[in-house]
């Protein structure tokens, strides 16, 4: 399944490219995001950065058909392999389970705005329920980068 989703910020992607960068923030989404337990490590490499957060969250709310295949928890592993401060390759995973996605994230700056854009291709390789179980993983991600905006804004702004 494709996946596309747009987060705008009032702020220079110099700006929001540091945002990223920043552990604290990271955890703040984690934390805002409901998350049960969380990790955020980023380190520098060069013009880029590689981040890995690593977070468990509850599995409220999930369809019952999702819910004999995640459990009670869900364990989201995202990392980000940034080039420079405009482009990363993006992998998220659920240890243990059939479901990932894998794309990119790119930061362009537009007449004092700059947008996130996130870009990529969800699979779940379960027979008949994978299209299913695609979708809500698309529907959780958008949420968590609704939420991510949410924060995000709040940190730009002081």
């Amino acid at each position: 399944m494709k996946f596309s989703h747009e987060i705008r910020y009032a702020a220079s992607a110099a700006d929001v490219y540091a945002m990223l960068a920043d552990e604290s923030f990271r955890e703040q989404v984690c934390s805002a995001g409901g998350a049960l337990r969380s990790s955020a490590a980023i380190s520098q490499n060069g013009g880029g950065m590689a981040v890995e957060v690593d977070q468990t969250l509850p599995a409220t709310g999930i369809p019952s058909f999702a819910t004999k295949f995640v459990g009670d928890e869900i364990r989201v592993v995202q990392k980000e392999s940034w080039k420079d401060g405009s482009r990363a390759d993006l992998e998220v995973l659920i240890p243990g389970k059939p479901g990932h996605m894998r794309g990119t994230v790119t930061l362009a700056e537009n007449g004092g705005e700059t947008v996130e854009t996130v870009i990529g291709d969800i699979k779940v390789s379960i027979p008949l329920l994978g299209g299913k179980l695609e979708a809500l993983i698309g529907d959780l991600l958008a949420s968590a980068l609704r939420n991510e905006q949410r924060v995000g804004r709040t940190w730009l702004a002081g």
